[in-house]
């Protein structure tokens, strides 16, 4: 008896074995494209909202393999639906088209030499997030899992969005754009995963963790208004500049000395300072802009109260007076999790594509993804794919948005092997 059995669970397991083989082998055959496609879309980035060139190679492409594509969406966006031989779940799988207005600096065959315009400057553009590998993965997977349909159960819908980096100043777009338009009306998928390329990891590394990974975002405008006057008898007037500058020192200590982030961690950050025309005259307003990131519902509210709290008590002591949109409205993404129990039942697929050594642990991370809104719409599981060439190390490598971001095209391999492998078997009901 106790044989029988064995030979049983061993019969079992062959095809679970062969399937395997099967997606790993169907990644390799796509690979050579995948770099074709990643250092193409490299060398010819477009903006949010923009990426028409981008839009037209994808959809293409989903054509040739016999898909059922649409374009136009939340502008540029391209969707498209693979029907398997066999009934089952719906799957969606999402990857990013935009890039960024950054000048790139990395000595490449394929190097940006792309220029464009952002809110109104001239502007170098790069891929300098890595969206360029999430299209030619993506590409890659539909490529394979159209290879394979007729054994395929259930369905897969393959999102191509635009604008993950944000609209262009007053548009709309992005993740919230395509949800408001529809895409998941009608046909609402059972669950939805995604992958980022990312700077904290080696090439050949998978970065996961169930519940909340990345933070939820928020943006401000803080307007603050003296009294203007010449700069060399400011007691006849109210520096609004002197003002906003106490704002922004005092505002540094709601994190560090207000929140509890022994719970969870919270950023403030002021990015944009912008008063004055001139040396010698003191102006009458002056326009801070930043941003907050938390991970909670509660601490972010209290944050905001709190920065409008100071904000306001120290433009009274000054004499000065303030304007606060905080947050803004439209100009947030929420915290992004993982469903637990979808991480834990696609974990062993991705140890599965790369080697479970080579899957590890990460911690929560303050940047945000508007992937959180297709993921608060359905059940969602989003993965960090590591860039940073074996051998380096990690604390010298340039983050993501750096003019001087590079990419191990390792990555490449191993982002396909891995989104194709977690398809793959949540199609078959989970490994």
């Amino acid at each position: 008896m106790r044989r029988l059995c064995l030979a049983l669970l061993a019969a079992l397991a062959l095809p679970s074995l062969c399937a395997a083989a099967d997606t790993q082998q169907a990644a390799a055959a796509v690979g050579d494209q995948v770099l074709k496609w990643r250092r193409d879309f490299h060398q010819h980035p477009e903006l949010g909202n923009r990426e028409t060139r981008t839009a037209e190679v994808v959809a293409d492409q989903l054509r040739k393999l016999g898909l059922e594509v649409k374009t136009g969406v939340a502008h540029t966006g391209v969707i498209a639906r693979l029907k398997g031989g066999k009934p089952g779940p719906l799957l969606a799988i999402r990857a990013d088209m935009d890039a960024l207005p950054v000048t790139e600096e990395v000595d490449l065959p394929f190097a940006s030499k792309v220029r464009s315009t952002y809110a109104g400057q001239d502007v170098g553009v790069m891929h300098a997030c890595g969206h360029d590998a999430h299209t030619a993965i993506l590409l890659g997977v539909a490529t394979a899992l159209a290879g394979m349909r007729k054994d395929l159960p259930g369905e897969v819908m393959f999102i191509f969005q635009p604008a993950e980096e944000g609209s262009p100043p007053g548009e709309e777009g992005g993740a919230k754009l395509m949800l408001k338009e529809g895409v998941f009306d009608g046909t609402r998928p059972d669950a939805v995963l995604g992958l980022h390329v990312f700077y904290t990891l080696h090439a050949g590394q998978v970065g996961v963790r169930e519940g909340p990974l990345l933070a939820g975002s928020d943006r401000f405008k803080i307007r603050v208004f003296g009294a203007q006057t010449h700069g060399a008898q400011p007691w006849r007037g109210i520096d609004p500049i002197v003002t906003a500058a106490a704002i922004v020192s005092q505002a540094q200590t709601i994190v560090s000395r207000q929140l509890d982030i022994s719970k969870l961690p919270a950023v403030l950050t002021f990015g944009m300072f912008q008063g004055g025309v001139r040396y010698n005259i003191i102006p009458d307003k002056v326009e801070l802009e930043g941003t907050v990131r938390t991970f909670d519902k509660d601490m972010r509210d209290d944050l905001f109260k709190r920065l409008q709290r100071t904000a306001e008590g120290v433009a009274a002591a000054q004499g000065a007076r303030v304007e606060l949109e905080a947050p803004m409205p439209g100009a947030q993404n929420p915290v992004t999790r993982n469903d637990a129990a979808l991480t834990r039942r696609l974990r062993p697929s991705l140890e599965k594509a790369v080697g479970k050594d080579n899957v590890v642990d990460v911690p929560p991370n303050m940047v945000a993804e508007d992937f959180s809104y297709f993921a608060d719409a359905v059940p969602g599981l989003y993965f960090f794919v590591g860039v940073v060439s074996p051998g380096q190390d990690l604390a010298t490598a340039a983050p993501n948005h750096s003019p001087k971001f590079f990419m191990d095209e390792k990555a490449l391999d191993v982002g396909t092997r891995a989104m194709l492998q977690a398809a793959v078997d949540f199609l078959h009901g989970g490994p």
